[in-house]
């Protein structure tokens, strides 16, 4: 017989999802850092019409910091898709700091929670609102804090498989 054909150990396959989706999201992090988090709003039934002014992420500490975590975890993630993919897994780490950000910045007493906010019926209505940047950079924290941590899973099934 053929020695390609006789039977010998098996491959050991690359697991490259994981990291692939801990830098997709980490990715996807410090893009939203830059997109509007939050903003005042003033609506008026006379002039039958809105005014809004946006405020970035970046605009603001915590949202620097998430930009930060953001980048670390984009490292994390690259240096697990290049080398060991359990790297990847340190990722979890900026991205529990980046949603802790995310919270601190719509609790915080001085932030978008104790903004001006108006109400004289019809005639005009001031009131802070969150944006659609915060809610994309708080799903994308913590899809990198689960796929971080779905990327042990491989390895830790290949420890099992050697012991």
């Amino acid at each position: 017989m053929a020695d390609y054909l006789s039977p010998g150990p098996a491959k050991r396959r690359s697991r490259r999802g994981y990291p692939f989706a801990v830098t997709v999201a980490a990715a996807l992090l410090v893009f939203c850092a830059i997109l509007p988090w939050a903003g005042v709003e003033a609506s008026s039934d006379l002039i039958g019409g809105a005014v809004s002014h946006d405020v970035r992420g970046t605009d603001d500490g915590f949202g620097v910091y998430t930009l930060i975590a953001g980048m670390a975890a984009l490292a994390f993630g690259l240096a697990g898709l290049m080398t060991r993919p359990w790297i990847a897994a340190l990722a979890a780490l900026p991205g529990a700091l980046a949603t802790l950000m995310l919270v601190l910045y719509v609790t915080d007493p001085a932030g978008v929670g104790e903004r001006i906010s108006v109400d004289l019926g019809r005639v005009l209505s001031v009131e802070p609102v969150i944006r659609y940047g915060w809610f994309a950079a708080l799903a994308s924290s913590l899809a990198l804090i689960v796929f971080a941590l779905l990327s042990l899973v491989p390895a830790l099934a290949s420890r099992a498989d050697q012991s």
